[in-house]
């Protein structure tokens, strides 16, 4: 059985604050974690692989008429790492990738969250991986389905920027660029 509790009130928020039910504001604050994903990519000896994170937590508080005030904040337990390949399943939890008894989660929150207009946000926050901290900003767009806001992203990171893969795979036959996605699904509050 696999839990995703979200907690994702600064990401969440900037994803939402650009939808608009008629001439209503929106507010979202909940995340339902059956419906919501959080997946990666990334290219190995010239293949795609494919992943996700089975367990995050997310806490959001976004209200369509203030985007600005967004607050998203997104917890992902490393341990629950799915991925098409095997080997990398086994690695992957390793010293020299994710180091997860070390380090077992990855932490992004929100700092700043920008309208871009026809439901796009943009949003920056701090992305801590692997006891390092970067500043992220993330494009994602806002869909309202009847009483339901849809917030899609996706951003691409360097994994030599969070010394994954360090050591004997820092020049492996992984690429260093990762594509993570994410569907964040928030019911109307």
């Amino acid at each position: 059985m696999n839990s995703r509790i979200l907690r994702f009130p600064a990401l969440a928020t900037v994803l939402l604050s650009g939808v608009f039910v008629g001439a209503q504001a929106v507010e979202y604050s909940h995340v339902n974690p059956t419906a919501s994903t959080i997946s990666f990519t990334y290219n190995q000896m010239g293949s795609k692989v494919y992943g996700t994170f089975k367990t995050f937590e997310g806490a959001l508080d976004f209200d369509t008429a203030h985007p600005e005030k967004a607050r998203a904040e997104l917890t992902i337990d490393l341990d629950s790492i799915d991925v098409e390949d095997n080997d990398a399943k086994t690695e992957l939890p390793k010293p020299a990738w994710f180091d997860t008894a070390t380090y077992p989660k990855a932490i992004f929150e929100s700092t700043r969250v920008r309208e871009l207009g026809s439901n796009r946000y943009s949003i920056t926050g701090k992305l801590t991986l692997k006891g390092i901290t970067r500043d992220v900003t993330v494009p994602v767009l806002l869909k309202a389905e009847n009483t339901i806001g849809i917030f899609d992203g996706e951003l691409q990171l360097k994994r030599s920027d969070f010394k994954i893969g360090a050591g004997e795979w820092a020049d492996s036959v992984v690429s260093d660029d990762i594509n993570i996605r994410f569907r964040i699904v928030s019911p109307e509050h």
